[in-house]
């Protein structure tokens, strides 16, 4: 059998990690061929492909990034994609392929199996909100650098007075936020799921400098006030439709130092959060959904995706792991509000 790998959106620390595994059980236990397509769909939409054999995944463990490359390419969105898809995978001799990827890319292969292709899932995303796995790989490294910087900042934000804003990903969840402000001893908490109140913000930044500490405010790119309170501004859409965010930590900035007339500061850790060597959760659990995922197209199953449920491995429905996000419970935000201010 010859299998098509491909990673897709935004780069993620444990990617390579999935191709090493992947590539070395298919090959070493079951005799499989690969080839590797580059930058997400746009590899098999456009016959774009790489060798990706044992030795070309030898070292790879540790890597951040992806050998394979990514990109946010949308082939469902291009007239006659899918054709062109199939068609390519034909001309290549491919019988499978194994899709890495978030939401959107998770989308396109739930999209392509629907439609006759053999297609297995592997969720990735740093932001963990795909439905149907309890955890993804990459959301770990991203939480660990996020409380490095946080617990940095503390520091500093002491030193000079300040409140100190640190901007993390989190689109639409807001999981990398509530995980890294908890461990990161914040003082204040801001998600998508729950619209904030400018003035209760600007009440808790004033209450820890009463008691003669400086707070740290932890907020995800995408949350926004409640409706009426404070104003912000669109921004451009991607070939998935999202708004490109970023900019919520500088509106704080300038809010907050206006309303209290204490200085302040953002850190905004976007793409840092992304790069670099994965943790060794994330090494585990990466290598854990390639090997289960060569065992899936190897036993001749598609539209599924590989799944964490508790400590076990076990495959789901993509149409499962797509059709809604996993977003951060109001009770596990409620758990955090306890530490504000």
């Amino acid at each position: 059998m010859r299998i098509g790998v491909l990673t897709g959106g935004g780069d993620c620390p444990g990617l390579n990690a999935v191709i090493r595994a992947v590539v070395r059980k298919g090959v070493e236990v079951y005799g499989h061929e690969f080839v590797g397509f580059r930058d997400g769909w746009k590899g098999p939409l456009e016959g774009i492909t790489m060798p990706l054999d044992v030795p070309a995944v030898r070292g790879i463990l540790p890597r951040g990034g992806t050998i394979l490359g990514s990109s946010r390419t949308n082939p469902v969105k291009i007239d006659g994609g899918v054709d062109r898809i199939r068609q390519n995978l034909r001309d290549l001799g491919v019988d499978a392929l194994i899709a890495i990827g978030g939401e959107d890319t998770l989308g396109v292969a739930t999209a392509l199996a629907e439609q006759g292709l053999t297609v297995v899932g592997v969720p990735k995303t740093i932001d963990n909100d795909l439905n149907a796995t309890d955890y993804t790989f990459g959301f770990d490294t991203a939480v660990q650098i996020a409380v490095d910087a946080i617990d940095r900042l503390h520091t500093t934000a002491e030193s000079h007075h300040r409140a100190l804003i640190v901007e993390v990903m989190g689109r639409h969840a807001g999981w990398i936020a509530l995980h890294s402000g908890l461990a990161g001893g914040a003082n204040v908490i801001l998600i998508p799921e729950r619209p904030f109140d400018i003035d209760r913000v600007c009440d808790y930044v004033k209450a820890r400098f009463e008691r003669h500490y400086a707070p740290i405010i932890v907020v995800a790119e995408g949350a926004t006030p409640a409706e009426g309170t404070l104003a912000l501004q669109a921004g451009e859409l991607d070939a998935f439709g999202h708004v490109r965010l970023g900019g919520i930590g500088q509106v704080l900035e300038r809010e907050i130092e206006a309303r209290t007339g204490f200085e302040s500061r953002q850190t905004v850790l976007g793409h840092v959060q992304r790069g670099g060597t994965p943790t060794a959760y994330d090494r585990v659990l990466a290598t854990r959904f390639g090997l289960h995922a060569i065992d899936a197209v190897h036993e001749g199953d598609s539209g599924v995706m590989v799944a964490l449920h508790g400590t076990d491995i076990v495959r789901v429905p993509l149409s499962a792991a797509t059709k809604e996000l996993k977003v951060v419970p109001l009770e596990r935000y409620a758990e955090a509000e306890v530490f504000f201010g």
